[in-house]
């Protein structure tokens, strides 16, 4: 079973989410469609810019807790090291 880190974006350098999945497609629709209550809804989070896929959930929800940790700064940085346009990457899930 694969295992998902995601971060979302509002837009280029916008408010950002860090989230865990065991379903990329299913949670990002989620997120694009308004169906996750709560923070992206509240602010309109939802492009995908960014993802990692691990083999186990606990190693994903480690990573997910530590990216948590970081300065925003930092998640930029990484951001931008995989996605230097920020563009959405949810279609080239599909």
């Amino acid at each position: 079973m694969s295992a998902y880190v995601y971060i979302l974006a509002s837009q280029k350098n916008g408010t950002l989410y860090v989230g865990v999945t065991a379903d990329l497609v299913k949670r990002v629709y989620e997120h694009k469609t308004k169906l996750a209550d709560g923070f992206t809804k509240r602010y309109g989070v939802s492009r995908l810019v960014y993802y990692e896929i691990f083999d186990q959930m606990i190693t994903a929800i480690e990573r997910e807790k530590q990216l948590k940790r970081w300065h925003r700064d930092w998640k930029i940085n990484l951001v931008e090291s995989k996605n230097k346009n920020w563009d959405d990457l949810y279609s080239s899930l599909l």
